[in-house]
């Protein structure tokens, strides 16, 4: 094999093709799965960053990516499990009867 016929070699490989990344979603913009095919169904093209971080708090929203935010709060509430505490003062806990008893509830929103 000489120089002449690796320059043809190269020369009849096929060009490679385009690499593409995509984020299929749903029609509110929840993301489905992340893929580097042609697959049915709405999508968005991503950089291949994104396409590695995989991330599911995401959103598509006007043709693109937006993460998602978490608001955290928490409230004490009356139930039937938790501390005991003096009906008329939370701020006092008690062992006797009447009580309320109190527990910690988390509440989750984006």
């Amino acid at each position: 094999m000489n120089w002449n016929d690796l320059i043809d070699i190269h020369a009849a490989m096929p060009e490679p093709k385009p690499v593409f990344y995509r984020l299929y979603h749903d029609d509110q913009g929840y993301p489905l799965f992340y893929s580097m095919e042609q697959q049915p169904g709405n999508y968005i093209e991503i950089t291949q960053q994104q396409y590695a971080t995989n991330a599911s708090c995401v959103r598509v929203r006007n043709g693109k990516l937006v993460p998602v935010t978490w608001t955290t709060s928490q409230k004490i509430v009356p139930g039937e499990t938790g501390t005991a505490c003096d009906p008329q003062d939370v701020a006092v806990v008690t062992a006797l009867e009447p009580s309320t008893k109190w527990s910690k509830r988390t509440y989750e929103t984006n």
